[in-house]
């Protein structure tokens, strides 16, 4: 179901976007890009990881502990998020000027309102009702992508169109209210010596999630302090459709997170079992992924942003593999937090912002968009290999099955074959690469069994 509507929510995401594109240009769509993404650096930093862990924690507790958790996540995430909104603005006004700033003040009002719905939804999450989450996700999604092409409709320019965020939480949040009102508090708590208890615990995830932040939004700050303004256009077309699909492994891994939370606690082989399906299903996407934007990537560079972003191809392209490996990163990462290794994740987190930062920044000086996309997708490569083995080191029961890798690696390469076909469109190759990849994976036997138990009976591979 979270896959389902999130992937309904991105072709409504495809289809404003292709609009609003087009409708900015080049160097707006660059604009518009970097002042989002310094609003989702606020986003990053005020959640400190708190959703995660409430998530975890609600998971396990109950009565009158888990109402005044739910109040006072809802405290923390409010008061932080106006501080990170007032810090981000100024630092936008200092470097970039005056417009870009109001722009990203509209933006920070809207992940305001984001942040509240969303920590709301926190023990939706927790209690696995996974079905009203993906409605009101789908919701949110649909009513800004109206609003964008509302806006385009009336000629505005880029600020409006970041205001479109908070509108539509704004919206959700009334169902969201109704849905969670009798189950937690609705009214938030601002007790300092209570988010001290709750904080400590935790704040070692907390910087590590603040510098996982910057791991993803470091590259388009470097590209638009160090390249021109049209290479900041290219490869923000690019990112934004790997931004998007950068989501699916938290929605993936997630939907199992309340699982890996009570196994970690009550049954380590459990947890073992749970990681090692999951990577296996994780895999074979994140592999799948990659293949369908090597050989779809200018179908979607022109639906996205038309013939004037079509130099953003290649940077696109390599920017699959770096999805790929974050199917595998997002399973570690969980695995890591279920056992409350918050400073083994600090440590990493922190390891790897140093090295995407020192990696694209060169990269970007020698090749622009193109360098950056290079930078992210070898970074990324390295944190899939790097978090798994750290979190196996001393852990054998949670080593998984390792016999999904070669399988995966020989239905690539015939499910990569039809991009050598370029006598044919492009979503046609795009449909034999999938078709021909995901039935080798059948013919070898790659899925676990428990993803076809997972389907409907009429669905079912006859084995």
């Amino acid at each position: 179901m979270r896959l389902a509507s999130f992937l309904a929510g991105s072709l409504l995401s495809v289809a404003a976007a292709a609009l609003l594109f087009r409708h900015l240009g080049v160097v707006g769509t660059g604009r518009y890009t970097t002042a989002l993404s310094l609003s989702a650096v606020v986003t990053g930093f005020t959640d400190l990881g708190l959703t995660a862990v409430g998530i975890r924690e609600l998971a396990v507790l109950e009565g009158e502990a888990r109402a005044r958790l739910a109040a006072n996540l809802l405290g923390i995430r409010l008061v932080l998020t106006t501080l990170g909104v007032m810090l981000i603005t100024a630092f936008a006004f200092l470097v970039y000027g005056r417009v870009l700033a109001l722009g990203v003040l509209v933006a920070g009002v809207g992940v305001l309102l984001q942040n509240t719905q969303v920590t709301l939804e926190v023990p939706l999450m927790a209690a696995l009702r996974l079905g009203w989450v993906s409605l009101l996700d789908l919701a949110r999604q649909l009513l800004t992508s109206l609003l964008i092409i509302a806006f385009v409709a009336i000629g505005a320019q880029f600020v409006p169109f970041l205001a479109t965020v908070g509108i539509a939480a704004a919206v959700v949040l009334v169902p969201t209210v109704l849905l969670v009102r009798g189950d937690v508090p609705l009214v938030p708590t601002f007790r300092v010596r209570e988010w001290k208890v709750l904080l400590g615990p935790v704040f070692t995830y907390s910087v590590a999630v603040a510098a996982g932040t910057l791991y993803f939004r470091v590259a388009i700050v470097l590209v638009s302090l160090i390249a021109g303004a049209r290479e900041l256009g290219y490869f923000s077309v690019s990112y934004r459709a790997v931004e998007v699909l950068f989501v699916i492994p938290g929605l993936l891994v997630g939907a199992a997170f309340p699982i890996f939370a009570r196994a970690a606690r009550d049954d380590p082989a459990r947890l073992g079992y749970a990681l090692s399906r999951v990577f296996e299903v994780s895999l074979l996407v994140g592999v799948w992924m990659a293949l369908s934007l090597a050989i779809g990537a200018d179908f979607v560079i022109e639906v996205i942003g038309g013939a004037r972003f079509l130099p953003a191809t290649p940077v696109l392209a390599v920017q699959g593999i770096a999805v790929g490996a974050t199917f595998v990163s997002a399973v570690w990462g969980y695995g890591m937090l279920s056992l409350r290794l918050h400073r083994l994740i600090l440590v990493f987190n922190l390891s790897m912002l140093a090295l995407v930062a020192a990696v694209v920044a060169t990269l970007v000086a020698l090749d622009g968009a193109q360098g950056a996309a290079i930078g992210i997708a070898a970074t990324e490569v390295v944190s899939a290999i790097a978090s798994g083995l750290l979190l196996f080191r001393g852990r054998p029961h949670l080593v998984p099955r390792l016999r999904v890798l070669p399988r995966a690696a020989v239905a690539a390469l015939p499910g990569a074959s039809p991009a050598l076909a370029t006598g044919l469109p492009v979503l046609v190759r795009v449909i034999l690469s999938t078709i021909v990849y995901w039935l080798v994976l059948l013919v070898l036997d790659a899925p676990p069994p428990e993803l076809y138990e997972a389907l409907p009976a009429w669905l079912r591979w006859r084995r």
